[in-house]
């Protein structure tokens, strides 16, 4: 799946309303400049191509059909200036260019609702305060499921991950609706998306080990496949081969930014 959408060149990419596609966008690196972005007042979302916390804010911009500018860093070899946006010098940070300062938000989840609070067009959590306060408890409880995810990622035990997923699967079946959002994705389907997105990662992984269970998981197999009929899902999905290329560039201590820049 691919998107197939023009290009902008300078490291970075731009939107009117939404993304563009980041093939022939080169992530920046340790010496470079920042790039030569437009004074136009538009978000810029300091980003990384295979990062899925970054993954989520895309999701949400992209959802919301809001304008950005996304400049992907290279995390091994961080260019000087990105610490003068984000002193820890971790990926996302979003710049509101129009707000005095200017200043930059970090966090993928504090990102995202700050997103969804500043504008409010297609609103992702629920407006009742106690959905809202349930969808950030499930959106919460999801961490412990990422760190069963990326041991399973490294060869550990799969179950633990299963495990986690079997409280969304049950959340989903108790809805009895096509996502968690109602009959439209919502926070809590974007929040957790990259890891499901993942699971063909998992696949290509684990091989003859993997054994995601579609008897287990009725509800969020078919959710799943909803999910990458998803327009902001299409505009950032990428193939399990690709991400398996790159974590095999990273695992060998060359990370490859660029696996999917490709000259127009």
């Amino acid at each position: 799946m691919s998107n197939g959408r023009h290009l902008a060149k300078g490291g970075y990419s731009s939107s009117s309303r939404g993304p563009v596609s980041l093939k022939g966008i080169e992530s920046v690196f340790v010496g470079s400049p920042i790039p030569d972005v437009p004074e136009d007042g538009i978000l810029r979302l300091y980003s990384m191509r295979f990062c899925p916390f970054a993954q989520r804010v895309h999701l949400v911009l992209d959802a919301k059909q809001i304008p950005y500018h996304s400049i992907y860093i290279n995390l091994t070899e961080k260019p000087d200036w990105l610490f003068d946006k984000n002193p820890q010098g971790k990926v996302p940070a979003l710049e509101l260019v129009r707000e005095p300062g200017p200043p930059v938000l970090t966090e993928s989840l504090l990102i995202c609702e700050y997103l969804d609070e500043q504008y409010p067009l297609r609103p992702l959590y629920p407006r009742d305060p106690l959905k809202k306060v349930q969808e950030r408890l499930l959106i919460e409880r999801f961490s412990s499921v990422l760190g069963a995810f990326f041991r399973a990622s490294d060869g550990g035990d799969l179950e633990p991950f299963w495990c986690g997923l079997d409280t969304y699967e049950k959340e989903l079946s108790r809805r009895c609706t096509d996502f968690f959002g109602g009959e439209q994705t919502g926070i809590l389907d974007y929040m957790i998306w990259p890891w499901c997105e993942r699971l063909d990662l998992l696949k290509v992984q684990r091989g003859d080990d993997y054994n995601f269970d579609e008897r287990r998981f009725p509800q969020l197999s078919q959710w799943v496949e909803r999910m990458k009929r998803d327009s902001a899902v299409m505009a950032f999905y990428m193939e399990a081969e690709v991400q398996a290329e790159f974590l095999r560039t990273r695992s060998a201590g060359r990370p490859n930014y660029n696996l999917l820049v490709k000259e127009a």
